[in-house]
């Protein structure tokens, strides 16, 4: 059993507390260079909001991929892979949609000598809707749920950040499905909040659920649910979308099916989505000033040796020997045996890139048979029997990715104000999330966000607000009674 040294551990506490202070201050400085010195992303291409995966960033994503695929594959959805050209007449069928991607459109006004009348996708619902129709001819044939990892495109206006606002979104998971009616359509709709909650509660985000305002929803949607995180800065930041977009996009493209009672009937449609903003919220949330701390269960190396080196003492092998162990018991770990490197720039090195557990050998550890243990998000060591290393290891990873799941989950709710003027409201905005009383009038709605320079993220879907409604007026529209306790931030 690892055995805490005792000193250290009032000081890092308070070390701790100052290495997030610069995060805060600075947030997307602090973000542009910690995923440029952990070497993750490159964000100098000389294309506006289009980036560079490198390879220690494509293993974290590619294990953020496969927790999403799993999850999707378990629950009955197929894989499928769209072209990236979606034809202008199939876009231009659904009215709405198009006048709420209008804008963001790439097009493709040329191919070779002659013109052409393509888009980039922004999203594939256009695309998939009239395969659905080919695919779906009876009631036999629904659900149809797919899904797809791939690249969509945007023509981003405002300013362009790494991972957080892209024109080339890389990593976008959509989903797409098809029901005999709106009650399936709507288990699915549930079915994918929950999927979402296991990807956020598996690299410990803490998230808020929202149903989104009619202005702010899904264009061509039904009703939109919204998952949003909390940002270092204040802001909130969309991590994933849920849609149910009923028969609108059915009827459009005649995605139909021949019910057991032998009528032609409309079929019910979704669709959800979730991108790389979710490796951006998991890197901001967990790391700090020294850089980033990445939870064990997608740290492309868990576990980092360093021998301590002296005359008379193979610390060498003995670290090379822990790796061996380690790796036989499944755990990703590897010996720094760099001779050209002093063991304090591997350890600044390695925790500036995440690695969540540091072993130390030195001579003294030798000769007592124990290695030392730190981690990451605490900066607590341990003292622990050598021949205790791999199961006190093994456990100790749970434990990290349980404190980290709370920590950020405190850190969540005590961001959450409850205020009942604009004054209270403005004063708090900076810090987090405001609950602002509404009428649910949808002008009333749109001057909260005018008058306090913010976004109305929705009605609370994931818990009860924690004070009741009752005596309220709403905030911008004081001669009606509030209804709701509506959720509002500045965000990304």
């Amino acid at each position: 059993m690892g055995i805490p040294i005792a000193e250290f551990q009032a000081r890092i506490v308070r070390e701790k507390r100052e290495r997030k202070r610069e995060k805060v201050r600075n947030f997307i400085e602090w973000f542009n260079k910690i995923i440029m010195d952990a070497e993750l992303y490159e964000y100098r291409y000389p294309v506006k909001g289009a980036y560079i995966w490198r390879p220690y960033g494509l293993q974290i994503r590619r294990r953020v991929e496969n927790i999403i695929r799993q999850l999707h594959d378990e629950t009955g959805h197929g894989e499928v892979l769209f072209p990236v050209f979606i034809p202008l007449e199939y876009f231009s069928k659904e009215s709405e949609h198009i006048r709420g991607f209008e804008e963001e459109v790439f097009w493709v006004s040329k191919g070779g000598k002659d013109p052409e009348r393509l888009i980039l996708r922004p999203t594939s619902e256009t695309a998939m809707m009239p395969m659905f129709k080919l695919w779906i001819k009876d009631h036999t044939d629904l659900p149809l749920k797919v899904y797809q990892i791939t690249s969509v495109f945007r023509a981003e206006t405002k300013s362009t950040h790494p991972m957080i606002r892209l024109r080339e979104i890389s990593m976008f998971k959509e989903a797409h499905t098809a029901h005999v009616d709106k009650d399936d359509a709507e288990k699915t709709v549930k079915e994918a909040m929950e999927i979402y909650k296991k990807i956020y509660d598996y690299l410990s985000i803490p998230y808020l659920i929202s149903r989104r305002p009619e202005w702010d929803k899904f264009a061509g949607a039904v009703y939109t649910i919204a998952f949003d995180t909390l940002m270092p800065d204040g802001k909130t930041i969309q991590i994933g979308t849920v849609h149910y977009l009923g028969t609108n996009f059915s009827k459009v493209f005649e995605v139909t099916y021949l019910d057991k009672d032998g009528t032609t009937k409309y079929a019910h449609t979704t669709s959800y989505g979730i991108s790389e903003r979710v490796i951006a919220s998991m890197l901001a949330i967990h790391g700090d000033d020294n850089g980033l701390l990445l939870p064990p269960n997608v740290a492309p190396i868990q576990v980092v040796i360093v021998p301590i080196p002296q005359e008379g003492y193979d610390t060498k092998g003995e670290a090379a020997k822990v790796e061996a162990e380690l790796k036989e018991d499944g755990i990703r770990a590897l010996a720094d045996l760099r001779d050209d490197k002093t063991p304090g720039w591997k350890f600044n090195d390695w925790e500036m890139r995440g690695v969540p557990i540091r072993v130390e050998i030195g001579p003294r550890d030798m000769d007592k048979k124990t290695v030392i243990v730190a981690r990451r998000d605490t900066g607590e060591k341990y003292e622990v029997p050598r021949q205790d290393v791999v199961n006190f290891l093994r456990k100790l990873m749970v434990e990290i990715g349980d404190n980290m799941r709370k920590e950020a989950w405190s850190n969540l709710r005590k961001s959450i104000h409850y205020v009942s003027s604009m004054q209270e409201a403005l004063n708090n905005l900076g810090t987090g999330i405001i609950m602002i009383p509404w009428s649910g009038d949808e002008q009333c709605g749109i001057k909260i966000q005018e008058q306090l320079d913010a976004s109305i993220l929705g009605i609370p879907i994931d818990e009860e607000p924690t004070e009741q409604i009752g005596g309220e007026k709403d905030l911008a529209c004081p001669e009606k009674n509030a209804n709701y306790w509506v959720r509002v931030s500045r965000r990304y």
